[in-house]
């Protein structure tokens, strides 16, 4: 298949590969911003392969994993009501919260329905008029558009028995958030294709100036990601800081202009709490006052409603790269995908999930617990 099976040519690869580790003077940090390209460079051992030239540091890239505990809570919360008709993507179901996941709330009666997309919910909410239907909008600048429309298009029939319960991030703060932390080691990024395809990367540019950091838009294949690794190193070792665009075949400068417009319309920015992290200021989309009466936190009086991560759960430290979760002492042991501490084991695009599907770093595989 054309721009697919070429991004999985292991020759092709492999001569990517020996460019980077021939043009790399001494060892990067780099920080691919994508729960989906941390499967790829896991499963394909790509951080191994080039261990002596880059150590890839994972961030804060999947959209279930920095959803915080107490948005998790509100959702519980409303799915359990016995008037609401309960609507999410697959991967929110088996999410932990306090005391259980929205998979355990439908377990016990609550009508709890994976949906595909959020017009889908919508679509409900028409066949059903007595149940109050939610949907769970959750993700990154990838989705919002999807979920713009919905609330839009609800507006526009007249539907009052729709909401949803946003909890959308964006990826500008948390690079400046991860820039200004103290401790930081990324000296360059993969930025997201997804995401740049809606928005473009003109919100990079005075990023990558104003902390010298290169910022290269890389698709998810292995010679995605080991092209973007190049454009970086080839930044970093002439002393560049610029904004660059691997994913060429799906992302343009200025995204999806007709996206944005609907994102716009309906979303504004706000501040926003990410699991492990806390609150990043501006990072968030929320619902504009003219569609308020589409807001299930304040329909369902759940906006007040906070609640402290547990401590055990180190999701923190592994988004924002402070720490590789094989170096969880939970990892493996008291944190599996059975039993999971938080989104990163569950979800698909976690990164401790990635470590441990792929069996790297497994205490029966090593024989200790790492």
């Amino acid at each position: 298949m054309k721009f697919l099976s070429e991004y999985r040519d292991a020759q092709i690869a492999k001569a990517v590969i020996e460019r980077i580790k021939a043009e790399a003077t001494q060892r990067w940090c780099l920080m691919e911003v994508c729960g989906g390209q941390t499967h790829t460079i896991v499963r394909q051992g790509i951080d191994e392969l080039l261990e002596d030239a880059i150590e890839m540091i994972h961030g804060p890239g999947c959209p279930v994993c920095v959803t915080p505990l107490e948005q998790i809570d509100k959702a519980l919360l409303i799915a359990a009501r016995p008037e609401v008709l309960f609507t999410s993507f697959g991967d929110m179901l088996r999410v932990p919260g306090s005391d259980c996941d929205l998979q355990q709330v439908r377990a016990r009666g609550g009508d709890v329905r994976i949906v595909y997309s959020p017009l889908d919910a919508l679509a409900l909410a028409q066949r059903n008029p007595t149940k109050e239907v939610v949907f769970f909008a959750v993700g990154f600048e990838t989705t919002a558009p999807a979920n713009a429309m919905a609330v839009w298009r609800a507006r526009e029939l007249g539907v009052k028995n729709f909401s949803v319960l946003v909890s959308h991030v964006t990826v500008p703060p948390a690079i400046t958030a991860i820039m200004e932390a103290p401790d930081n080691r990324v000296q360059g990024f993969l930025a997201a294709g997804h995401v740049c395809a809606v928005m473009g990367w003109t919100e990079y540019e005075p990023l990558a100036a104003k902390y010298q950091v290169p910022i290269v838009v890389t698709g998810f294949e292995p010679v995605d990601i080991l092209e973007g690794m190049l454009l970086v190193v080839r930044q970093l070792e002439a002393g560049r800081h610029e904004v660059e665009n691997q994913y060429v075949r799906s992302v343009r400068r200025e995204g999806t202009p007709a996206a944005r417009v609907t994102v716009d319309r309906v979303f504004e920015l706000g501040n926003r709490k990410w699991r492990g992290i806390g609150e990043i200021p501006m990072s968030g989309l929320k619902l504009r006052d003219e569609f308020a009466a589409f807001d299930a936190e304040v329909k369902f009086g759940v906006q007040d409603l906070t609640v402290e991560e547990p401590a055990e759960c180190r999701a923190g430290d592994v988004l924002t790269g402070r720490l590789k979760p094989p170096k969880c002492s939970a990892f493996g042991t008291r944190c599996t995908p059975e039993h999971p501490l938080g989104a990163l084991m569950v979800s698909a695009e976690g990164a401790c999930a990635a470590y441990y599907h792929i069996g790297r770093y497994r205490p029966e595989a090593t024989g200790a617990a790492t």
